[in-house]
């Protein structure tokens, strides 16, 4: 275990000891700290990391695409991975289903559904974000961070590069410059992440308070247990399986992007450092991680699919309202057809899950009952997802390896 590791591990776990004892303090008193020591330090960690990942994205995706030359082993990555997304995504979601049907966390203790309010923000149209994959407006695309767009122009230009090829040479040597300087600066700022994570930590656990982790308890072990079940049992196969490698030496070389991810709650904010260990220490090609771990920022959140899945039979439980078989399937289907397209951000299950409830019938305003500890359990489900991300890119280099040596033979 590398030196950063063991001092991010230790960040985390006196994060949490101070997040606890500051649900002693009054409140004034935690404001205050939270304000101008916690919410500070946090804050610059994930700027520090926010500000690579537009350059680092749109870059890496180039030189991968460039790299791969042939246009049509692109499509074949493409179908490899969004496979390995939708497969993975309706596991997840049966899981927290069945977890939350076996302990029925809406049914143990009282809550008070009538002070229970929440503000509906409309999630985008499915067919709006199809059609606005492709942007009108690159430099608009990156300037807002939308994902999806700036994946889109970087794997034209990147088209563009391998078919010209020697004609534009000097543009393609400047991307890779360009991408060395990015991991330099990626891997100067980590030897911040310990004060980040311990930062990021305090407050969130100080912020939700033990009154309402305590009346959540029954909510949170669920979704603690199905991410869990998710990553332990669902991820070491396919990593066994499929990638044919020891799942706990996995785990063991990306767990500093497990805990960024952890300590940000941000898909997006972990990308650099989780590209970067993919590529150095698991080995995976460039080409692939750089085209893959993106797309998978953007539309693969199987963490946050088991959230919504368990949020969804809670609120149920807790309004006293019966599911049908349909309706089980049909919250499935919409929570992963929603992930498609969000963003990857802090929070962004709450907007997804108020979809998922009105499509089937539940009030929303049950998302007033989760608010309160979702901060901390978003922390954990963007982990899981950022390591379902690295887990797809790592199987589908090594399943392509397999292919070439097979071709070459």
């Amino acid at each position: 275990m590398g030196k950063l590791t063991k001092q991010i591990i230790w960040a985390l776990v006196l994060g949490v000891i101070v997040g606890i004892a500051l649900t002693f303090v009054p409140e004034d008193t935690f404001s205050g700290i939270d304000y101008y020591v916690l919410t500070p330090v946090g804050q610059i960690f994930m700027n520090l990391i926010l500000m690579l990942v537009v350059p680092i994205v749109f870059v890496s995706i180039v030189l991968g695409v460039a790299g791969l030359g042939d246009p049509s082993q692109l499509g074949r990555l493409g179908i490899k991975a969004l496979s390995f997304f939708i497969a993975t995504s309706i596991i997840a979601l049966s899981i927290g289903v069945i977890v939350a049907y076996i302990f029925e966390p809406g049914n143990v203790g009282s809550f008070n559904l009538g002070e229970a309010e929440y503000n509906l923000e409309e999630p985008p149209p499915i067919m709006d974000t199809i059609v606005n994959i492709i942007p009108d407006n690159p430099v608009s695309a990156m300037a807002t961070g939308n994902m999806l767009q700036i994946i889109a122009f970087a794997v034209f230009i990147g088209l563009g590069i391998a078919v010209l090829g020697e004609k534009v040479d000097k543009v393609k040597t400047l991307f890779e410059q360009v991408n060395e300087i990015l991991m330099w600066l990626i891997t100067a700022i980590m030897k911040t992440a310990p004060y980040g994570a311990f930062a990021l930590i305090a407050s969130a656990i100080g912020d939700a308070g033990l009154d309402a982790i305590g009346s959540m308890a029954m909510y949170m072990f669920c979704v603690i247990l199905a991410l869990i079940i998710q990553g332990a049992v669902v991820y070491s196969l396919a990593i066994k399986v499929l990638g044919k490698a020891s799942p706990i030496k996995f785990y063991k070389e990306f767990f500093p992007a497990m805990s960024v991810a952890f300590s940000t709650s941000s898909s997006a904010a972990t990308l650099p450092l989780a590209m970067r260990i993919a590529q150095e220490r698991l080995g995976v090609n460039k080409s692939i991680s750089s085209f893959v771990q993106p797309l998978g920022a953007t539309i693969n959140m199987d963490g946050t699919g088991i959230m919504q899945a368990v949020a969804a039979v809670f609120i149920s439980q807790a309004y006293g309202i019966g599911l049908t078989f349909t309706d089980v399937v049909t919250i499935i289907l919409m929570a992963t057809l929603a992930s498609i397209g969000t963003a990857a951000v802090p929070a962004v299950g709450l907007v997804m899950l108020a979809m998922v409830l009105n499509q089937v019938g539940l009030p929303v305003e049950g998302i007033a009952l989760i608010i309160g500890i979702d901060r901390i359990l978003d922390m954990l489900r963007t982990s899981l997802n950022s390591t379902g991300d690295a887990v797809c890119a790592y199987i589908v280099s090594e399943s392509e390896k397999r292919r070439d040596a097979k071709l070459a033979n």
